[in-house]
């Protein structure tokens, strides 16, 4: 089953900028795949129509079973508790520890039974490993505990598909490879769909798996034909 599925689709900017043309994609359920290109070649803008930030104009687009031409600013949260995002920047809560960063979360998304708001907070954190991290505040985590978290609070959800921009932007090389790992087993586990815009090719190298490449303003595949 696809979960992202583009079909002669034009990608604009908010100003309607044209940056993409006629692109075609197909993301199914469980695959892993990376997004790669230049800096300003459309990759951020691509990943924001997919999860509704830009309106598609042209050509057809559904993620998760809604369509992106049809959907009204009224139906994006619903579009978007199918959907987890990771971004370069952790955006945690600095005001409130790792637990109440995740229950806020789930509050904001309809959730509301305390038990099972805790309960599913303790799942994605044990998930992730850093259960006895539960009371700490963000200061007091690393980066890559961090990141860990932003990846809990993604899953809460239960997300269809994992959107990351850029994960391990601000991560080191050992750091990064922990991540890319614990993002490709979660996804493995519960079946999840991972698109991954990246620009760090040592990560390519050593967890291989399909790549598109945004370029000159098309889709390219792995084996560098534009994709049709």
């Amino acid at each position: 089953m696809n979960i992202v599925k583009l079909s002669n689709t034009d990608i604009c900017q908010q100003d309607n900028k044209l940056i993409l043309e006629k692109i075609n994609l197909n993301i199914g359920a469980g695959e892993f795949t990376y997004l790669i290109g230049k800096t300003g070649s459309g990759k951020t803008s691509l990943l924001k129509t997919i999860y509704a930030a830009l309106p598609l104009v042209n050509g057809f687009g559904e993620v998760a079973g809604f369509d992106l031409k049809t959907i009204n600013r009224k139906n994006v949260h619903l579009l978007r508790r199918k959907l987890g995002i990771v971004f370069q920047d952790f955006n945690l809560l600095s005001d409130r520890n790792v637990e109440q960063n995740l229950l806020f979360v789930l509050k904001a998304t309809g959730w509301t039974d305390p038990v099972e708001m805790e309960k599913r907070a303790k799942t994605v954190l044990s998930e992730v490993g850093l259960l006895h991290k539960l009371e700490a505040m963000p200061f007091e985590l690393s980066g890559g505990e961090q990141q860990r978290v932003v990846i809990a609070r993604a899953l809460l959800n239960q997300p269809v598909l994992l959107i990351a921009d850029e994960p391990t932007g601000n991560l080191d090389p050992e750091t990064s490879d922990d991540v890319l790992v614990l993002m490709r087993n979660l996804a493995k586990q519960h079946n999840t769909a991972v698109l991954c815009a990246t620009h760090d090719y040592r990560i390519l190298q050593n967890f291989p798996a399909r790549i598109v490449r945004v370029q000159n303003g098309k889709l390219i595949d792995d084996e560098g034909i534009a994709i049709k």
